[in-house]
């Protein structure tokens, strides 16, 4: 048992080594120069010298693309959070033929790639005028609202549909049994739902390449194709870069992890 309880412990260790190796790799390389870096990439560097942070910080014009991504993702989860919520309730406590088709169309509307609706999509969007950081939300609202859905419709064939009936003899309208009495046991999938839509947006280039294009509305990853020429990669400017970039989420996660283990937990043992 001490034998298979310390292979296991070893297995640990390296698979930890094996996910830290590359923030270990941006971060040390963060604070060399363009030539120390090709002249030994694991190596540590001559000195802390924190002026490529300084550069990377100005070139990305970083407390405004921050507030960018900040803004685009916080308000892309809150909205779809509350409408995936809210139409999973609808479908799940409407017993019909309709719901249940909806619900598929919501299913298979993940099988679609993206790619095969950008060009269509930003066409349209340009004609209504909303290629920017709102289109971006609603279009944000519309590719990660079928596994939202999916998510919350699940978790509310659990929750049983008497707390409904005994809110409605109370008084309560339709609404108010769903944001008073459903949603907060929704909190553990909700966290999911967060954390699952906060990855994919805060590091999304794709559809914000197509969408933004007036200068100032860039999203970091946006921002961070500045270091990536065509002919030349400033490198030692990049790590710089990408590690200002994952400080916000890694500050945000540290304030946040007690709700975030609380509710992955939460929904663990129901």
């Amino acid at each position: 048992m001490k034998w298979k309880k310390w292979r296991l412990e070893l297995l640990g260790v390296l698979l930890g080594l094996i996910w830290i190796a590359p923030f270990y790799l941006m971060f040390v390389n963060s604070f060399k120069t363009q030539r120390e870096l090709f002249e030994g990439t694991l190596n540590l560097p001559s000195s802390l010298d924190f002026s490529n942070y300084i550069e990377a910080f100005q070139e990305m014009n970083f407390l405004q693309t921050l507030f960018n991504s900040v803004l685009v993702t916080g308000f892309s989860i809150v909205i779809i959070i509350f409408f995936s919520a809210m139409a999973a309730y609808a479908l799940a406590r409407t017993k019909s033929k309709v719901s249940t088709v909806i619900l598929f169309i919501f299913i298979s509307a993940m099988l679609i790639p993206f790619q095969s609706v950008m060009i269509p999509l930003v066409s349209l969007f340009g004609e209504i005028d909303l290629l920017n950081r709102g289109g971006l939300i609603f279009m944000y609202l519309g590719f990660g609202s079928s596994l939202s859905i999916f998510l919350y419709h699940g978790a509310m064939n659990n929750i049983p549909e008497t707390l409904d009936e005994a809110a409605r003899i109370d008084g309560a309208n339709k609404f108010q049994i769903f944001w008073y009495i459903i949603f907060p046991m929704l909190k553990p999938i909700t966290v999911t739902v967060g954390i699952l839509n906060t990855i994919w947006i805060w590091n999304d280039y794709l559809l914000p390449s197509l969408v933004i294009n007036s200068p100032g509305s860039e999203t970091i990853p946006l921002r961070m194709f500045y270091f990536f020429g065509q002919y030349t990669t400033q490198w030692h400017l990049a790590m710089a870069g990408l590690t200002l970039a994952i400080l916000p989420v890694i500050i945000g996660y540290f304030f946040a992890q007690r709700a975030i283990i609380k509710g992955v937990t939460d929904g663990a043992v129901k």
